[in-house]
């Protein structure tokens, strides 16, 4: 039996800054996940992967991260992708919320 696909956002980091990003429709790496687009599809995943991945000039490590509609946007699943889209926990730097 074929397990339902997980909805996924194409996820890695900015070459020069390190910055976790997200892959939005319009092939923007933008560093808010509730702005990622959701893939829904396999195929469609795959596609958007590949097209993240060829942007060598500007990012490094894309990959799928699977995701859940939440009320304001996309939310991940895993606590992996919850850490890297909040950032580090200290002050000193990070996107801390």
């Amino acid at each position: 039996m074929t397990r339902p696909f997980t909805p996924k956002v194409v996820t890695a980091n900015l070459l020069r800054e390190g910055d976790v990003v997200y892959l939005t429709a319009s092939d923007e790496w933008v560093g808010d996940l509730s702005l990622a687009e959701v893939l829904t599809d396999e195929a469609d995943a795959a596609i958007r992967l590949i097209d993240g991945s060829r942007q060598t000039d500007r990012v490094v490590g894309a990959y799928l991260a699977d995701v859940q509609q939440g009320a304001g946007g996309p939310e991940p699943i895993h606590f992996r992708e919850a850490f890297r889209a909040t950032g580090p926990t200290n002050y000193a730097h990070g996107k801390r919320v």
